[in-house]
């Protein structure tokens, strides 16, 4: 596997890299052949010393790209969390089917092979069973809200977002965390106009 190691604040010893490579190789079992790894260092990416060191890899592998980042006390702490971390995704992109068009073949053929063995009960809806489905639906008020008020009630309830009615633009928003701990906000916009 092709690797470009990059590092900031962050001196990079031939013995440093000698070990980063050596980990990647683990990869290299359930990669492509041509696949490549860009690796980058933090150092002292924040004050905790069990996570002032990030590493983050981005991984092009047969045409998917993956990406994963960890903090950790060393470099090779946090190498090693991410690691394991595009391990599994790297499985679970082997084992989903590329192509929608493929998923669904598949389906039709499992359904096609139970027909011609007579297993199928006519009463039975198994391929309704395996889409995702509603489970519950929330109908609620939706009062005119400042966006500073729909932080607060967000934190106040521990969610991730929030719907709201925007008092200054009486549209209705959408009021994220975002993984930095910083917050995002979603306008929706239908065609040209604003969203009603």
């Amino acid at each position: 596997m092709k690797t470009n190691l990059t590092a900031r604040n962050l001196e990079l010893s031939d013995q440093l890299r000698t070990q980063i490579e050596r980990k990647l190789q683990r990869l290299d079992r359930i990669t492509h052949e041509m696949a490549e790894a860009d690796v980058e260092l933090i150092a002292n990416a924040s004050h905790a010393n069990d996570t002032a060191q990030v590493a983050e890899v981005t991984l092009r592998n047969n045409g998917d790209v993956l990406r994963s980042t960890a903090a950790g006390a060393s470099p090779i702490a946090a190498l090693d969390v991410v690691l394991d971390k595009l391990e599994r995704q790297v499985v679970r992109m082997k084992q989903r089917p590329r192509r929608v068009r493929e998923r669904h073949a598949d389906e039709v053929e499992s359904v096609l092979e139970r027909e011609a063995l007579g297993t199928i009960d006519p009463d039975d809806d198994e391929a309704s069973d395996e889409r995702p489905a509603i489970v519950k639906t929330k109908r609620f008020d939706m009062l005119p809200t400042f966006e500073e008020d729909a932080i607060a009630q967000m934190e106040e309830l521990g969610h991730a977002f929030f719907v709201f009615l925007n008092a200054e633009t009486e549209d209705v928003a959408v009021l994220y965390r975002r993984r930095d701990g910083s917050y995002g906000l979603i306008e929706p916009v239908i065609g040209n106009g604003r969203a009603r």
